[in-house]
């Protein structure tokens, strides 16, 4: 079969390797249909997502149909289509203890850790597989996994109906995140550079968007809510500096998310943190997201509404790189097809 493999930063192929086989009772074979490529898969190709290692298949937005089962699997058959939880954990250390196996000390990321989806078969385990609908397009089932992101975000953000929420960034996680605020009731603004994702964002729920090159941000903020701020802030642009806005935008008793993995300090004081009591709090991946999220792609209250706005062939791999760096303005999501 074939699979992507980036070998080394900047140097990506595909090669012809063996179909997997099924080695343990509780294992799927999956037939991969879809894989969006993420900015995740984009640093390891450049070289800069710190966690990776090489060579490595990426991808871990996967999306695919159940070819064969093992012995032991009971939730899903044979001709089942499926979204895939890219994560694999201990259940021992603490954070698994705690129920938080997104950050287990052993964690382990298709894509990232050990090979990923951009493969013609992927197996698995039957806990990764969550069933969907046999009537739900493959362009929104492949995007279960960045809705979980959102998921996760609106979950350690504890977003109740009626909080005001600021989204920093309308990105495609900006997006899910939108999408997945909207859903508990709350009012939600917006941030960007770019005034076509800024429209995108009012086109799928935003209630306000503040163009950050064009009006005082934390001016438009406060007048937004009256002066108290956003109640929960959330970081989906990840630079020191969105950091420091979160602090200085958020009302007293409000909550910041951060999902970023920069490593420069960002300088703020200890003041505003205890003056208003906030809450900072991390969200990576996802923690029991999933059947939640496809779920409500099985409902129709998810769904691609123009979020994918390229796709490529397998062969095309090259090709989707190239026009991702250099059109970085035009693509919301691009996704790799196995038709």
């Amino acid at each position: 079969m074939k699979a992507i493999q980036v070998i080394e930063p900047y140097k990506l192929n595909m090669t012809e390797v063996k179909i997997p086989q099924i080695e343990r009772p509780n294992q799927v074979l999956i037939k991969v249909k879809r894989v969006g490529i993420c900015g995740s898969d984009m640093h390891i190709y450049h070289g800069t997502n710190p966690l990776a290692t090489y060579p490595r298949v990426i991808g871990h937005e996967i999306a695919g149909e159940v070819i064969s089962i093992g012995s032991d699997v009971k939730s899903i058959q044979v001709g089942d289509r499926v979204a895939i939880e890219p994560i694999r954990y201990c259940r021992q250390c603490y954070a698994c203890r705690k129920g938080r196996t997104n950050v287990c000390s052993r964690l382990s990321v298709l894509g990232v850790h050990e090979d990923g989806g951009m493969q013609e078969f992927l197996v698995i385990d039957e806990k990764q597989a969550h069933k969907a609908a046999s009537s739900i397009d493959w362009d929104n089932l492949v995007l279960a996994e960045p809705y979980t992101i959102g998921a996760q975000a609106i979950w350690r953000g504890n977003v109740q109906r009626g909080d005001t929420v600021l989204i920093q960034g309308c990105g495609p996680i900006g997006i899910c995140i939108l999408e997945m605020a909207k859903l508990t009731g709350s009012q939600v603004i917006m941030t960007d550079l770019n005034q076509e994702r800024l429209a995108f964002a009012l086109k799928n729920g935003a209630d306000f968007v503040v163009n950050v090159a064009e009006e005082p941000v934390l001016e438009r903020i406060f007048s937004i809510t009256d002066g108290e701020g956003a109640n929960v802030v959330i970081d989906a642009v990840c630079l020191p500096s969105t950091f420091e806005i979160s602090i200085e935008s958020a009302s007293s008793a409000g909550t910041i998310v951060v999902l970023g993995f920069d490593e420069k300090p960002s300088e703020i004081s200890q003041l505003p943190i205890t003056k208003k009591e906030l809450t900072i709090a991390g969200s990576r991946l996802q923690t029991n997201q999933f059947p939640k999220v496809v779920q409500l792609i099985n409902e129709k209250k998810l769904a691609n509404d123009g979020l994918i706005t390229h796709k490529f062939q397998l062969s095309e791999i090259k090709d989707a790189i190239r026009f991702i760096e250099n059109n970085p303005n035009e693509v919301r999501k691009a996704c790799i097809t196995f038709d």
